[in-house]
């Protein structure tokens, strides 16, 4: 199989992918064309289909496709120009050559996690941990498999633990480093930051925006869920789950940015920075490995507002 990730400017391809997504539109002039997202699992590709010709068969989003077109750069990112559409037939692909998978091993990761969940001293912040990761194997299972984003940074499988556990350690430096840091506070709450992403999410390979994602977002929806289990441990302290709510409410760190809640304590603006730190440098990673490794300058992306450019080693 011709993996997405190994497509390079000007080659010709003839492979299945997974429309992930289908759009209608109109050029300027009126013309109809097609634009799609295709996926497997080593990534996405934006495709275009601006012949809408006998060759272009009948298909839906969500459906695997066979296509045939020619890989081109356009503003610094590859696309693909489809010439030829046909829905692939069941015996033609592997599901699971298109579902993105994190390339770390799940299971030591999330062993990794439960050490640090075992590392809090505080008693009800250590049980309302150890109820979600330790207690409950649905949820435990569910967040193994969970992706962190839909796009972005660590959008396949394994996704949301992967990103969990790097604003952990972050989190654990910050500690170690500020003596002012409540430690358990701030490791509780970057354990949980992003748990309503469960909710705001669906699995693969759809792993798109569920209706409470669009109308809650996983801030309300993790701060919620953290609340209704908090109500279930006898005697946890009213301000000390006040506090917790609000790292994880102000974890987006401005109001613009979806956090209904700025930063108001040291805990929440570590979190914050770990938060933003692991995504972009995920971003930029998954950025970079999206081209060739012969190419320097990649061109202006629109997430980081300038031309990206390849370390030389």
């Amino acid at each position: 199989m011709r993996y997405i990730g190994e497509l390079r400017d000007g080659e010709m391809v003839s492979e299945t992918y997974l429309c992930k997504t289908k759009q209608s539109l109109k050029t300027k002039a009126g013309k109809s064309y097609y634009s799609l997202i295709l996926q497997d699992k080593t990534g996405i590709l934006d495709a275009k289909v601006w012949e809408l010709t006998g060759g272009i068969d009948h298909f839906e989003a969500m459906e695997y496709i066979r296509v045939d077109g020619q890989v081109v750069s356009f503003q610094g990112t590859l696309q693909l120009n489809i010439k030829r559409i046909r829905r692939s037939q069941e015996g033609e692909y592997d599901p699971s050559d298109f579902v993105p998978t994190t390339n770390k091993n799940v299971d030591e990761m999330y062993g990794e996690l439960l050490k640090c969940i075992s590392k809090i001293q505080q008693p009800h912040l250590r049980k309302l941990a150890e109820s979600f990761f330790v207690e409950d194997k649905e949820f435990a299972l569910r967040f193994k498999k969970h992706s962190a984003a839909k796009s972005v940074h660590h959008g396949f499988v394994g996704g949301l633990l992967e990103h969990t556990l790097g604003v952990v350690k972050l989190c654990e430096y910050y500690s170690l480093n500020y003596p002012m840091i409540n430690s358990d506070l701030l490791i509780t709450a970057a354990i949980f930051h992003d748990i309503g992403k469960l909710e705001e999410l669906s699995c693969f390979p759809e792993n798109d925006y569920t209706d409470d994602g669009q109308l809650l977002g996983h801030i309300y929806i993790g701060t919620e869920m953290i609340g209704a289990r908090m109500r279930t441990i006898p005697n946890f302290p009213v301000s000390l789950g006040a506090q917790l709510k609000h790292c994880i409410l102000a974890h987006h760190g401005e109001l613009e940015y979806g956090s209904p809640k700025k930063p108001a304590m040291i805990e929440a603006l570590a979190l914050n920075f770990a938060d933003n730190t692991d995504a972009k440098l995920q971003t930029m990673t998954e950025l970079l490995n999206s081209v060739d490794d012969k190419t320097v300058w990649l061109g202006l992306s629109r997430l980081f507002e300038t031309n990206v450019r390849r370390t030389t080693i």
